[in-house]
């Protein structure tokens, strides 16, 4: 597209950004006093950007609230932000506001207004800004404006803040967006919001998306987002979140198409000499005829023994009601109650219709809880009934205790699911409360194509069934499996070479109407590729090829989120062989290092916080780390429930979290403290707060008094070059090399960095 056409395409759509960094900061003008961007002193919760200073600095300011709204159209994006900042000091300010340029896209228009009133805004090319940063930051001896060395930016004129006063800062502007591999690439950068001296009391993100052809994938690598798609052709992104220092820039990533199933894939290698790191996302058709739909057969596996009474099986009933009110005609059913007796809706499936919505129900209301649990004889009852193939089917099994009648081994239970499950049948096993036995729950899933999930005891359970069914409600292909083909020189075709590892989910899995799938893995062969999709559809065959590049070596990190995804479920993979098959040095030593390398802390691995831990220790931390896998031989039990709930979240991570600290009790802290070592773990992540940093795609510890780039090796620290803070090879390197490395040179304390495999440290 020229730039007549982008300025067409801007001057009809009004104003709009994509890549855009309209989150801006205030730069103090005051006089020629050194006024250093502020930081919010903070204890854990939640995240402290940088070590408290000791003495607050005279002027200061807080963002209080941050809204953006942005309206992406084909390729073109509006955006509109408002901004509202706060004088936190005792003396009015005298400020400009400045906001970098994203990557390499011009805004063609932009307004900007300040309380209201309308203030120019000088375009600063790189070479311009750079001479502008650097002012600042030997100035104010403060290298936090480094983050955007080598990008334009646009800077108001000064005006003043009063004490106590706000000001309110709106944007207006468009640009267009840049595409991917297909994908359209829209980034709103809310690192700057971390210059604050308080956390934001609100940071909202609303992004619309309009299209002539059909929306399919929509994902976001760095925060947890709600989509909401009207059609096929709209879609409405949100985040929301409140009194939190923002930690990453905002990513969102988009293509559209025609098909019953959209496939893209990234890549991303930082070293030609090593496997790359891929993502994949695939999302199918999004049907509008619901009667049109694959039909499907749904047996729901209820345990209603004596520990179930009151409100546990008051929400079981809700639940099955929810589900059956859900059913689609064609669709095959059977409920089946179990205590230390078995006792079935009907004695084989039935299809759905009223007559058997209405009596299901009824049979739903005369449920009561009483008895012990046995699982076996409902397991074995409820894959008995499954005998067609052909058709997708899944068994939601609940209980909310541990085996008391009948086969009560575990080996034996989980050997003898497999042996019933005749038709390839997905179970998803629901643990309900801390009583139940969490590792049988897991390998029963495990064994039978499905997934594990846990629920507090103050969580209601018909929210998280409800939740499943809405997900498996309209399976699109079943049964699916991806093959990476690649073109071979010299041969004809495409030639098979197994050349991707590691891939997760692992085995084949389903893809269902709405659902994005998110699948990571690695690679050793680059170069163009097809990715071939094979499932079953209606219970026919179907094969799908989609283009794919996996490269050779990336020139830059803007895919390396790819990896950090990766290494995130690895853990949590390793972590299950670890849990469900025994002890594995091997898999503890890799465990060690991916924690060591990407930050990733889980209650085993988080004592490398210790500013005291020799990083380079391998085998020692790996010894630690075996022995606090022990705790996974606790079966059942809130210690058990945590764990496994813990790692079932790293498995299913859909975006790498850009904070080691804040992401680590996710699950029920009540029940991590059922942990042995848990009174260490709680600790250690409180001291992950001040001590480990994830900045891009690299991972910081504090040891010694400086920060230590995970990625330096022994022998590049052996000969390591020395550089002065705010000298002029220091800012020789952060020009030379640009945001690729300038953002990793923010520190106000020495930090050991690897730059180009040599080791750098960088001294106040």
């Amino acid at each position: 597209m020229n730039r007549r056409l982008i300025q067409v395409a801007a001057f009809l759509l009004l104003l709009s950004p994509a890549l855009a960094r309209a989150q801006g900061l205030l730069l103090v003008e005051n006089s020629a006093e050194r006024v250093r961007l502020p930081r919010p002193i903070m204890i854990w919760p939640p995240h402290r950007p940088h070590p408290p200073r000791p003495v607050p600095p005279p002027v200061s300011y807080k963002i209080k609230e941050l809204d953006v709204q942005a309206r992406l159209i084909d390729q073109v994006a509006q955006v509109q932000v408002s901004q509202t900042f706060v004088n936190t000091g005792r003396r009015q300010m005298e400020v400009s506001f400045v906001f970098p340029l994203p990557y390499d896209g011009a805004i063609e228009q932009m307004t900007l207004l300040v309380d209201g009133k309308e203030y120019p805004a000088k375009l600063l090319d790189a070479k311009e800004a750079r001479r502008l940063y650097e002012e600042i930051v030997r100035r104010n001896r403060d290298p936090a404006l480094l983050e955007w060395m080598g990008a334009g930016l646009f800077r108001t004129s000064v005006f003043p803040v009063l004490p106590g006063a706000s000001c309110t800062i709106s944007l207006r502007y468009s640009q267009l967006l840049r595409k991917q591999e297909g994908l359209t690439d829209f980034l709103f950068p809310l690192s700057t919001a971390k210059y604050t001296s308080k956390a934001p009391e609100k940071v909202s993100i609303r992004a619309t998306i309009e299209s002539g052809e059909p929306i399919k994938n929509i994902y976001s690598p760095t925060h947890a987002v709600e989509i909401k798609r009207p059609d096929d052709r709209h879609a409405i992104v949100t985040f929301t979140s409140k009194n939190k220092v923002p930690t990453a820039d905002f990513r969102l990533f988009y293509d559209v198409g025609r098909g019953k199933l959209s496939t893209r894939v990234l890549s991303y290698r930082p070293d030609a000499g090593q496997d790359g790191y891929f993502l994949l996302l695939a999302s199918p058709e999004i049907k509008s005829d619901r009667l049109k739909r694959t039909k499907k057969t749904v047996l729901l596996v209820i345990d209603r023994s004596g520990s179930m009474s009151g409100k546990k099986i008051e929400q079981v009933r809700e639940a099955l009601k929810y589900v059956l009110n859900n059913l689609r005609q064609g669709d095959l059913f059977n409920i089946i109650a179990y205590d230390s007796a078995i006792e079935t809706f009907r004695p084989e499936l039935q299809r759905f219709d009223e007559k058997t919505r209405a009596a299901a129900l009824g049979f739903v209301e005369g449920l009561y809880a009483g008895g012990s649990t046995n699982i076996d004889a409902a397991l074995r009852t409820a894959f008995g009934q499954l005998r067609d193939s052909t058709r997708p089917s899944y068994v939601v099994f609940l209980t909310d205790g541990l085996p008391t009648a009948g086969v009560t081994n575990e080996m034996r239970i989980v050997a003898n699911a497999k042996q019933y499950n005749k038709v390839r049948a997905r179970l998803f096993a629901f643990g309900a409360g801390y009583d139940v036995n969490s590792r049988l729950l897991d390998k029963l899933a495990r064994g039978n194509f499905g997934q594990s999930e846990y629920v507090r005891p103050d969580e209601n359970i018909e929210d998280h069934i409800s939740k499943l069914f809405n997900r498996i409600e309209s399976p699109v292909m079943t049964n699916v499996r991806l093959q990476f083909v690649f073109d071979e020189a010299g041969k004809t075709g495409y030639q098979p070479v197994p050349p991707v590892n590691r891939v997760y989910p692992k085995d084949s899995f389903d893809l269902f109407a709405g659902e994005q799938l998110v699948l990571v893995g690695r690679y050793r062969k680059s170069g163009t590729a097809k990715v071939t999709v094979e499932g079953k559809v209606d219970g026919d065959l179907q094969k799908l090829d989609f283009p794919a590049t996996l490269v050779e070596k990336s020139g830059d990190d803007s895919f390396g989120f790819i990896e950090k995804l990766w290494a995130v479920r690895r853990v949590g993979e390793i972590i299950d062989e670890l849990d469900l098959k025994g002890k594995n040095d091997e898999l503890v030593k890799e465990l060690v290092e991916l924690a060591t390398r990407h930050g990733i802390l889980t209650p085993y691995t988080s004592f490398m916080a210790d500013e005291s831990v020799n990083l380079r220790d391998v085998a020692g931390n790996a010894a630690v780390v075996g022995r606090r896998l022990e705790a996974l031989g606790e079966a059942s039990g809130a210690g058990g429930f945590a764990q496994r709930a813990m790692k079932g979240a790293l498995q299913k991570a859909q975006q790498a979290p850009s904070d080691p600290a804040e992401e680590m009790f996710r699950f029920d802290s009540r029940a991590a403290a059922a942990i042995p070592f848990s009174g260490k773990a709680d600790r250690e992540f409180k001291q992950a707060a001040q001590n480990v940093r994830n900045i891009g795609n690299r991972t910081f510890f504090r040891r010694n008094g400086q920060w230590v780039d995970s990625r330096v090796t022994k022998e590049q620290e052996s000969s390591l070059r020395r550089v002065k803070q705010f000298s002029d090879e220091y800012f020789e390197l952060a020009g030379t090399h640009g945001r690729r490395l300038s953002q990793y040179m923010v520190f106000d304390e020495p930090v050991l960095l690897n730059i180009d495999d040599r080791a750098y440290l960088i001294e106040p």
